[in-house]
């Protein structure tokens, strides 16, 4: 089982976010090891800095082992398969490891799976040649269930690596009932992570009893802090 802490995406997704609210979380995720820093396409650069300077003043062979995660499409996912596969391009140049890429949910919602498909294989495929993780953002919150489980079996389709609850920008957040019905149709082939009002330790193991193996989360270091507890 692995550690607690290798849970959690540190996230700042806020508009308002300055640069030093970027350091102090980069800061934070850097001291408690946490599995990933998530922020928008703007920060990678500065984010993947200091973490790298940190594993090297630290002589890890790996840096701190904390990834860097950036979202793409965020936080609508309505925006064109082109402009996205840019952005993550981008991010991805910058030095993140890992892209949260928010699906396209009017397609989905008007059934149109093989544009997501596409969209998501594409964007994907680029992220796996240069050694990124994807994780597709599917947004729980305005799909039934259905479509959840269809936007599963499209990420499974197009192999992405996590298929992940919510932005967190919308009308609702990470369930446990929509993490037991994301792993229940993935299985072993993709992991799922929970995001968008995990605030509480109790929140996060319940996520994580219901099959999450990723949190997405800005309250983490209050959670570990409630753990250590």
């Amino acid at each position: 089982m692995k550690a607690f802490n290798k849970y959690f995406d540190h996230t700042l997704l806020k508009a308002d976010a300055t640069a030093n609210d970027i350091l102090k979380l980069v800061s934070e995720a850097v001291a408690w090891d946490f599995a990933a820093v998530c922020v928008n396409g703007s920060h990678v650069t500065s984010v993947r800095r200091f973490i790298d300077a940190a594993g090297a003043s630290w002589g890890s062979e790996e840096n701190t082992g904390v990834k860097v995660a950036a979202v793409v499409g965020f936080p609508l996912g309505a925006m064109s398969t082109n402009a996205k596969a840019y952005e993550a391009q981008l991010a991805l140049e910058d030095g993140a490891q890992e892209i949260d890429l928010v699906m396209n949910v009017g397609q989905a919602k008007a059934g149109n799976w093989a544009y997501i498909e596409d969209e998501i294989y594409s964007i994907g495929k680029m992220c796996h040649e240069d050694g990124a993780l994807v994780k597709v953002i599917i947004e729980t919150c305005l799909l039934n269930d259905e479509e959840k489980v269809q936007a599963c079996r499209s990420c499974l389709e197009c192999e992405a690596d996590f298929v992940k609850t919510s932005t967190g920008f919308s009308s609702g957040g990470a369930t446990a009932k929509d993490v037991k019905l994301m792993k229940d149709t993935v299985g072993i082939n993709a992991l799922v992570k929970a995001s968008g009002g995990i605030r509480t330790l109790k929140d996060a193991l319940t996520m994580i009893d219901a099959g999450a193996d990723r949190l997405g989360c800005s309250a983490s270091v209050e959670i570990m802090e409630e753990y250590n507890k």
